[in-house]
């Protein structure tokens, strides 16, 4: 479901666009450590996560897609923004957080299995949309919109107007 809005997002965009399946990634978990903090880059051994950190830190925009799970972004996502928060924020010497990203443009596409409008009313999708906007918000990133496929228990089939509202979304990542 989720990989199907992407793929609407991205059909009519004449930009390098580089796909990545993060449940796929060979990524450790966070430790809290914090080291990232002051050196700017994760002291875990070497793996995906290091790799997606220096793509994501050159990219232009981001679409972040993920599966409504407990009112949250999947837990695969979560690991990597652990593990990437060097990239998208810094600190001032008193602690406060310094956007990475700022001035680069973000979507988000979630996928629920709670039906419209409980999706909103009980916090799942709502839920998930909030904690990435929050890590988009923190790097700097403006998001532009944020789409949801509410009752996908029900049906696998996407609404056209939702398929072309991805695609209207993705227009805009590009600047004119």
């Amino acid at each position: 479901m989720v990989a199907k809005l992407l793929g609407a997002v991205v059909e009519d965009l004449r930009a390098d666009i580089q796909w990545v399946d993060v449940p796929t990634l060979n990524m450790k978990f966070c430790t809290g450590c914090m080291a990232c903090r002051g050196k700017g880059t994760c002291i875990l051994p070497e793996d995906d996560a290091h790799l997606l950190a220096a793509r994501i830190r050159e990219a232009d925009a981001l679409v972040v897609g993920t599966p409504t799970c407990w009112g949250n972004m999947s837990g695969p996502l979560k690991v990597l923004f652990d593990r990437t928060v060097p990239v998208f924020m810094g600190e001032s010497l008193r602690g406060i957080p310094i956007p990475r990203q700022k001035g680069k443009r973000a979507l988000i596409i979630t996928a629920c299995t709670t039906p419209w409008p409980f999706n909103i009313i009980f916090p799942q999708s709502r839920g998930a949309i909030r904690a990435i906007k929050e890590v988009l918000r923190t790097a700097g990133y403006s998001t532009l919109a944020s789409i949801t496929r509410p009752g996908s228990r029900t049906s696998d089939a996407i609404p056209h107007a939702l398929l072309k509202k991805a695609k209207a979304a993705g227009l805009k990542l590009i600047p004119a």
